[in-house]
């Protein structure tokens, strides 16, 4: 393992160079001239540049601003904040045009800003292995690296489509003089996906199928492919309603991900919190790629620092979230014979609920989730939170400020698994073979099986019932336009993905972007069941009269008002948490897609050129 290739080292930085306008500015490395393009050693150092980029983890010290998980997903409908909840963009900004290579993003989007510098260095990379390095490198070489090349420069278009939709395609390196491709207006989506899916493609053909632990091989690849592929099958699908198009990415992802499954060095074998809270992942099959931390190389993370429930926190999970959690028996809390399933008391839930529950939270309401009343910690070990039980107990200091050394599991095995079963289960309602039990015992039913920990045995947690498709829970609240298979795999991925990367795409890939809607929906200003007279009998002093508010189970809302302690059981709301201002179906506005700022489009104006507008968005400046 070479941790290097996660380290924001020195080299990496120096390759790092952005663009004026959009590519146009000249080479500042020499990592770029020709001179530097003579080994597969500089080759590699310039490839170890994207690691950062492409997979953050959890981040370097307290950097924590950009694709890291828990406190950055937050722009959902998983999550809930002491506060006026973020609000969807409803106007054109400024600029969203940026040419540095940097970890800057859309949070509404989960994606990247308006900005082509890494595809710049992706083409740099593919450019010079072409033409300067066929006589340097063994065909093997040659072809392992141009298909990393590739991979990085379809990653990069796949973000920024998912973000923007149309954009300029560059698939070599411009030069400062070629000013028709500078300032090209953009390129037609499908026209850049079809680019995107080549590149992916050959990677998939080409890249080594082991290159050394956590370097990207082709099992890497295909398992991006298959998020890829299954996110654009949606897109067309649902968004843009081009059935044969969605079915030729479907397709794609499930090869992706059969590619995966069949290589056999993969499997759903470890628990929950050690997926997250361990320090070395090197033999977990659940990981296809992930991020080490080392103390000793000064390569350490702060997320620690937002899973102790010591620390407070004003953001958390809503109520919508906690009723997505299945039941055990493998029906929704509705639908559910269990009785205890009604009881939302957080001793309930956790004995009734998908281990992947007490997994994800603490097994006790705090204060100190100040929107919710309960913590997330899916991130951290659970020995990190041994203190908690010593009176005046400190963490260890492994778990303090930004000294955390738990790796992160970029790319796991379960992810390969839903993407596969839902682009499946997508085909199948596109005319495609029909799924069958065996898919679903292959994934669903494997990620079910996954091992249970001591301590989660102890508070009584039990594995969830297997999926029977001739049994299929049929949720109440279910859409009407979403089969019952479908929107039990979509839940599947709600509770495995729980504050990672991916919810606010999926419901943008799904048009769903209406879950979102707080008017619609008062489960996403709620937090959980607190009974505050047994649970948290000493928040309720003078000093909390008006403070603390919660739902009761007759829907009523109940302040503390000093005298009414024993009325204090319901949901948590606080009085501060103020929902979403309208951002459906209004002019000018599409929550689906980031515009582009007004002088972006200017600068191409100045130079007698034309940028067009994200659809849905105004034109002008």
């Amino acid at each position: 393992m070479k941790l290097k290739i996660f380290s924001f080292i020195a080299v990496c930085t120096l390759a790092c160079s952005g663009c004026n306008d959009v590519l146009d500015r000249p080479s500042l490395t020499s990592a770029e001239d020709p001179e530097y393009w003579a080994n597969e050693n500089n080759v590699r150092l310039y490839a170890n540049a994207f690691y950062p980029n492409f997979f953050p983890g959890y981040g370097v010290g307290y950097g924590v601003t950009a694709y890291t998980p828990n406190n950055n997903y937050n722009f959902n409908d998983d999550a809930v904040l002491k506060g006026t909840q973020p609000q969807f963009s409803k106007v054109v900004p400024s600029s969203k045009g940026t040419t540095a290579l940097s970890l800057d993003w859309e949070s509404q989007f989960t994606g990247p800003t308006w900005n082509f510098a890494w595809v710049r260095k992706a083409n740099v990379m593919k450019d010079r292995i072409t033409q300067l390095m066929s006589d340097k490198l063994t065909d093997e070489q040659f072809r392992h690296w141009l298909g990393i090349a590739r991979f990085f420069h379809a990653l990069e278009y796949a973000r920024l489509v998912n973000v923007f939709g149309d954009v300029p395609y560059y698939n070599h390196e411009i030069h400062r003089d070629e000013l028709n491709e500078i300032y090209k207006d953009r390129t037609p989506r499908n026209e850049v996906m079809d680019s995107v899916f080549s590149d992916f493609k050959y990677a998939m053909q080409n890249v080594r199928l082991n290159d050394g632990a956590q370097n990207v091989n082709r099992y890497v690849v295909a398992a991006f492919v298959s998020r890829w592929a299954l996110f654009e099958g949606s897109w067309q699908k649902y968004y843009y309603q081009d059935n044969e198009r969605a079915k030729t990415c479907f397709k794609l992802a499930t090869e992706a991900a059969q590619m995966v499954i069949d290589s056999g060095k993969y499997g759903i074998a470890t628990d929950f919190r050690s997926l997250f809270g361990s320090t070395n992942l090197s033999d977990s099959k659940d990981c296809i790629l992930y991020r080490k931390y080392d103390a000793e190389q000064g390569v350490t993370h702060c997320v620690a620092s937002y899973c102790l429930p010591s620390n407070p926190t004003d953001l958390g999970p809503n109520l919508d979230l906690i009723k997505a959690f299945i039941c055990n028996d493998g029906k929704d809390w509705n639908s559910t014979t269990m009785a205890a399933a009604k009881d939302f008391r957080l001793d309930s839930l956790i004995k009734t609920r998908d281990p992947r529950f007490e997994a994800t939270f603490y097994h006790k309401t705090t204060e100190n989730a100040k929107s919710c009343g309960l913590y997330v910690t899916k991130f951290i070990p659970r020995s990190a939170l041994s203190y908690l039980n010593i009176e005046g107990g400190t963490p260890a200091p492994e778990f303090q400020g930004d000294k955390n050394v738990t790796g992160y599991p970029v790319m796991r095995y379960a992810e390969v698994l839903l993407n596969w079963i839902e682009a499946k289960a997508e085909l199948a309602t596109l005319g495609e073979a029909a799924v069958t039990q065996a898919d679903i015992d292959l994934s669903i039913n494997a990620i079910r099986k996954r091992p249970l920990d001591a301590e989660a045995v102890q508070r009584h947690v039990t594995q969830t019932a297997p999926m029977k498709l001739d049994q299929l829970n049929n949720d109440p609240k279910r859409d009407a336009d979403v089969p019952q298979l479908i929107w039990e795999i979509r839940r599947e991925r709600r509770m495995e993905f729980a504050f990672e990367f991916s919810r606010v795409i999926d419901l943008r890939r799904w048009k769903k972007l209406n879950y979102m809607d707080t008017d619609a929906n008062p489960d996403l200003l709620l937090g959980t069941w607190v009974d505050f007279p047994s649970e948290l009998p000493k928040v309720l002093n003078d000093k909390a009269i008006g403070g603390f508010r919660v739902l009761n189970a007759a829907g009523k809302l109940v302040t503390f008002d000093g005298k009414n302690a024993s009325q204090m059981k319901g949901f948590f709301y606080p009085k501060e948490t103020i929902g979403r201002l309208p951002f459906l179906n209004l002019p000018n506005v599409n929550p689906y897609l980031s515009p582009i700022g007004y002088n972006d489009i200017k600068k191409y104006a100045e130079r007698g050129y034309h940028l067009s507008q994200t659809k849905g968005w105004p034109e002008g400046y």
